[in-house]
């Protein structure tokens, strides 16, 4: 583990190479799992900003479920999520070429809203955990993610450096700059 302020960071980030490779698992990670991706409460003020703008990027039974239900929802634990659709994929997708994608991401691209796509989704394969001691990075392994490890590898691509806006986004870009000396 790294050490860094307030944060422990899994030595995962600094060994593993990871890619996203979009056309071999066709964003699996949007339609699969037990709930929907995590929201921090700031985002939920943002998706109801912004929803208007997302909304044309949005499937029918997406817009559907966020009329009916809100734009966000809980998981088991009470935490907020982003709602699913009949328990499998996000209410937030769309679909192109047969790939499944962020309407969030895919607003924000288009210079629609102001900020990419939930924090957690911007941070996925490393998933963040509040403890006594503070923060844990941790790496987050899914088989659906495979594709991914071998596309970083071939790229020679740290997962630290594939997700460095992302750790911007979250930890600011001194601390990133501080663990990439740690990690150098």
């Amino acid at each position: 583990m790294i050490s860094l302020d307030h944060t422990l960071i899994s030595d995962d980030l600094k060994e593993l190479f990871f890619s996203c490779d979009l056309e071999q698992c066709k964003g699996a990670c949007c339609v699969e799992g037990d709930a929907g991706a995590p929201l921090e409460e700031e985002e939920i003020s943002l998706l109801e900003a912004y929803l208007d703008e997302i909304k044309p990027f949005m499937t029918r039974k997406g817009i559907e479920e966020i009329d009916q239900t809100g734009v966000f929802d809980y998981d088991a634990e009470g935490k907020f999520v982003t709602p699913l659709l009949g328990g499998l994929e996000c209410a937030y997708i769309r679909f192109a070429n047969g790939i499944v994608r962020c309407a969030i991401e895919e607003a924000f691209q288009q210079h629609k809203i102001p900020f990419p796509k939930p924090l957690s989704c911007h941070l996925y394969p490393i998933r963040i955990s509040i403890t006594a001691a503070g923060e844990r990075v941790n790496y987050h392994k899914w088989h659906i993610c495979t594709d991914a490890l071998q596309k970083g590898h071939r790229e020679k691509l740290h997962l630290y450096l594939f997700l460095k806006d992302a750790l911007i986004r979250k930890y600011g870009r001194a601390w990133y700059n501080r663990l990439k000396k740690l990690i150098s």
